[in-house]
């Protein structure tokens, strides 16, 4: 099988793809913050809340719906998959991946992965939202999460993204192998 890529570039195409997919399971999961609310754990997420209260007009109180219901930047995991499947793609091909294209592969790792901390870095901008005081206890603010706690989304999706900036641009870097000169 032809490769376009050197020893080091296999490693980055494996470490791209694991630092894709702890990105994006930790990005899409309802588990970045856990908190309890009328007796019951409740959870968030970027996108996702589980765990809510409504008001049960046969009874005339609140209840606990215990499902996640849908909120109403993915363009950082995108990156990352888009190199990741790229870089997997150059194992399998040869010529695929050059010295140059791996150094671009590395840039657009380096944006996605940057996107994806700048996103986990304002995270805690929201927590003084209605929601959150509601879970975390009226003491929560911006970057004061009162009676809750950080899940590990969180960490999933910010050791990812952390991975990609420090690891995976600099692996880049040595990925692909010199291109043949061809006389034409």
């Amino acid at each position: 099988m032809a490769s376009s890529l050197t020893c080091t570039g296999v490693i980055w195409a494996l470490l791209s793809f694991l630092c894709a997919a702890t990105s994006c399971v930790g990005f899409f999961m309802p588990y970045w913050l856990w908190g309890s609310q009328l007796g019951k754990p409740v959870s968030f997420g970027t996108f996702r809340r589980c765990s809510y209260p409504v008001h049960d007009e046969v009874r005339q109180t609140m209840v606990m719906v215990e499902e996640c219901g849908r909120y109403a930047s993915f363009l950082g995991c995108g990156l990352l998959l888009l190199v990741a499947l790229t870089a997997l793609m150059g194992c399998c091909v040869s010529e695929l991946i050059s010295r140059t294209v791996g150094r671009v592969a590395g840039g657009i790792q380096f944006l996605g992965g940057l996107l994806i901390g700048a996103g986990c870095a304002l995270y805690p901008l929201g927590w003084d939202s209605e929601e959150v005081q509601q879970t975390c206890g009226y003491i929560s603010g911006q970057f004061d999460l009162g009676k809750c706690e950080i899940g590990w989304a969180y960490y999933c999706t910010g050791a990812g993204a952390a991975a990609a900036i420090l690891l995976c641009t600099w692996l880049a870097c040595f990925s692909g192998k010199k291109q043949k000169q061809y006389p034409y």
